[in-house]
């Protein structure tokens, strides 16, 4: 399901690279669709998850939080 987020992403993000002139067209197309900075994003945003959680778990012991 993070791959169609991650998709998704790309397109408005290359979108917004090409309205503001910092890209072509034919490379924006390239960009959205090319499978290694897809898998990059969501390995990126796998750890990004991860770091999160365990930062708000960290703060939670810390803390005193209990469940």
């Amino acid at each position: 399901m993070i791959a169609v987020f991650i998709r998704i992403g790309l397109r408005y993000g290359a979108g917004v690279l090409v309205a503001r002139g910092l890209l072509g067209a034919d490379d924006a197309a390239a960009f959205s669709s090319d499978p290694d900075i897809q898998a990059g994003l969501e390995i990126a945003a796998g750890l990004a998850i991860a770091s999160v959680t365990e930062t708000w778990h960290w703060l939670a012991c810390k803390s005193g939080w209990e469940h």
